[in-house]
């Protein structure tokens, strides 16, 4: 079977690709060197909102990031080694957090978020597994009830989009999520949404959908990338060659490192990120909850609670930082006072970061049947579904009913 379009990486926006590729009859391959959805898309918190459509930097944020630094607990860190690198993304992510660049961001975030939950039901359909995803409030809970405001750029920006807000506060919290630290004074009520109850399950039933369908997959580590004078792509692994007339760029963190021999730089930062996994929590949250103070998200998973959270800039290769992980334990000890932090599993994966918070969906110029799809930051799981679809078009020449100029990887 010759494969009309082989895809490079088989985390979620790898996989939803490859079904939508299949949707529009092509043949289709998935190449990676892990089992499909197991590497950065199996450690996300699960949250899957048409609300997620708040950048990373903000106006004001500059304000916060030196004393992150120094804050052991804090969420945020730089390996001193990996600083001289990190200034000049650090320099244009914090250019991005003008209001109104701010806006035009949100904008093209909404598009990609507005369906995530119905396309993953599309997806999901049919698999038995219809229950990995289900309804969910997003609950932001401040300890200081003066910061829980509607009236935030924030909330602004969601409540613009068509999100349902409240604010809840006292008993009202209590009854929506009772095993909460009595230290949270109110919280915002994100309505609308749902959340996955297994990421790496999840992976694992679409990617077997993926196969069942005709799909190809193949475990092999990509090496490099080469256009063929003939038209197509040459792709190189460590279990051959490949020659393909379409190529998708989907491997994260990973794509920019493909491109550097072709010429093509672009500013994507490994950005590390950690959960802790509490076996035995002694505890179930209703929701997805959002300790904004902390900056870290802790949702009930079939494994058990899983908190995630933190930012570490340290380099594509820097080993895992315990201290970091230490930290995170103990963060998530004020969650609540019957939380059970004895038995946990902990787990490490990089997040491809852009500085404005957006990914890189299209084609490259001078670079014909080269498709990137790579650059999700946080926002992965929400983005992934909507980004397969856009990709099927390209691939299939259709025309994408959406403005993809904020996508464009040569924006920078």
């Amino acid at each position: 079977m010759v494969n009309d379009v082989t895809v490079l990486g088989a985390g979620i926006v790898g996989i939803s690709t490859g079904l939508s590729l299949l949707e529009r009859g092509l043949n289709v391959r998935l190449i990676d060197r892990d089992d499909p959805g197991q590497a950065t898309s199996f450690g996300n918190a699960g949250v899957i909102s048409p609300w997620s459509i708040v950048p990373q930097s903000m106006p004001g944020l500059w304000k916060k990031i030196p004393g992150w630094l120094i804050d052991p607990l804090g969420p945020v860190t730089v390996r001193p080694g990996h600083l001289p690198r990190m200034l000049p993304w650090g320099l244009r992510f914090l250019a991005y957090g003008r209001e109104d660049k701010v806006r035009d961001i949100s904008a093209a975030m909404e598009m990609l978020n507005r369906d995530c939950v119905s396309l993953y039901r599309q997806h999901l359909a049919g698999t038995g597994h219809e229950d990995l995803i289900r309804d969910s409030h997003y609950i932001h809970a401040f300890r200081d009830g003066r910061a829980a405001r509607l009236d935030s750029l924030e909330n602004e920006l969601r409540r613009g989009a068509g999100a349902e807000l409240d604010r809840v506060d006292g008993e009202e919290l209590r009854q929506l999520e009772p095993a909460l630290s009595e230290d949270f004074e109110a919280a915002i009520v994100i309505k609308g949404q749902a959340r996955a109850i297994s990421p790496g399950r999840l992976g694992q039933v679409l990617s077997d959908k993926f196969r069942r369908q005709g799909g190809e997959l193949l475990r092999a580590t990509v090496q490099s990338i080469h256009p063929l004078e003939q038209g197509g792509w040459s792709c190189i692994t460590d279990q051959g060659s490949y020659q393909v007339p379409k190529l998708v760029l989907a491997m994260g963190v990973w794509s920019a490192e493909l491109l550097k021999p072709l010429g093509i730089r672009i500013p994507l930062q490994s950005e590390r990120g950690y959960h802790i996994n509490f076996s035995a929590p002694g505890i179930t949250l209703n929701n997805s909850v959002m300790d904004v103070d902390n900056k870290f998200v802790a949702s009930t998973m079939e494994q058990g609670l899983r908190v995630a959270g933190t930012a570490e800039f340290a380099g594509l290769d820097s080993p895992v930082n315990e201290k970091r992980l230490a930290a995170l334990i103990q963060v998530a000890g004020r969650l609540s006072p019957h939380l059970r932090t004895d038995d946990y599993s902990t787990w490490s994966g990089q997040r491809p970061s852009l500085p404005d918070s957006l990914p890189c969906i299209g084609e490259i110029d001078g670079f014909p049947d080269l498709i990137t799809a790579f650059g999700h930051s946080h926002y992965g799981l929400m983005m992934a579904a909507k980004t397969g679809r856009i990709v099927a078009d390209i691939a299939t020449g259709a025309t994408p009913n959406v403005d993809l100029s904020s996508f464009s990887p040569t924006r920078f």
